[in-house]
């Protein structure tokens, strides 16, 4: 089944409402206006589907802040009108939704300014550490926030890791195999040696996992020495944070993936106040 944002929104409105809202339903039937404030400094994102979530309930939207804006607390980034039960019905999935996409593109904007701080040219990468349900939203959310995507699905791209080598236990053959396929092929390596290996074989994007700074920097430069630097595009992974993301940005690789981005999310903080 093909993927559908809007479907997905109906079902998180369907998952909070449940067989009703027994509160909205003791309201006066009036016509409101609301607005979404943020109580915080955030980059925007999400707005579109927040809009989306209160069109369920034949609620009009505004958006005074687009996607990727900057917004200073107490300012407000979407106004609401509509029967006052059914903007009450959508308030909390959009404002979950909303939060959240917000905190995952604002903490993707402050590691891409880390990063550009040091003069680099790596870039902020999403990786598969999402919740159920949530990564399309997620991933984003990233994109807004200046960062990369990655893959969505498991088929858009071969990527061996650890776990797959541990069941065909031999770099050569899997590679053998992913070459006979059509598309880009990653692979996740754990030592320099198996990293020039996978390099002279034909990878199309290798994984440092869990390699220090200092290490990729070896790494880097035996591959330049065997002039495959840049046969290859680099990704560093593991451990990676805020804390030391400008050590991995001076190594140059070309990717650099933070699951706690999405995995480890602070949402920002929004209200929904009647006008």
């Amino acid at each position: 089944m093909k993927y559908s944002p809007k479907r997905e929104l109906k079902r998180f409105l369907d998952e909070d409402v449940g067989n009703g809202d027994i509160t909205s339903k003791l309201l006066e039937k009036k016509k409101i206006v609301a607005k979404i404030i943020t109580r915080e400094e955030t980059i925007v994102a999400g707005t579109k589907y927040a809009k989306d979530i209160f069109a369920l309930k034949k609620c009009k939207t505004k958006i005074y802040k687009k996607d990727g804006k900057i917004i200073k607390p107490n300012q407000t980034i979407l106004e609401i009108k509509g029967n006052a039960g059914d903007v009450l019905t959508c308030e909390r999935t959009a404002l979950n939704l909303l939060s959240r996409m917000c905190g995952i593109a604002t903490q993707t904007n402050n590691l891409k300014k880390q990063i550009k701080s040091v003069g680099s040219k790596s870039k902020v990468f999403a990786t598969r550490k999402t919740v159920p349900g949530l990564r399309f939203f997620d991933k984003e959310a990233v994109k807004i926030g200046g960062g990369e995507k990655h893959r969505m699905t498991l088929n858009e791209m071969i990527m061996i890791k650890d776990n797959h080598l541990a069941v065909e236990k031999s770099i050569e053959d899997i590679l053998r195999k992913a070459k006979k396929t059509r598309g880009k092929i990653e692979i996740e390596v754990e030592t320099q040696k198996d990293a020039i290996l996978c390099a002279k074989m034909g990878a199309d994007i290798i994984m440092l996992d869990n390699f220090s700074p200092e290490k990729i920097k070896k790494t880097v430069k035996k591959l330049t020495e065997l002039k495959l630097r840049n046969k290859v595009v680099l990704e560093a992974s593991g451990r990676i944070n805020s804390k030391n993301i400008t050590k991995y940005a001076k190594t140059n690789v070309d990717m650099i993936s933070v699951g706690g981005i999405t995995n480890s999310v602070n949402g920002i903080d929004l209200s929904l106040e009647i006008s």
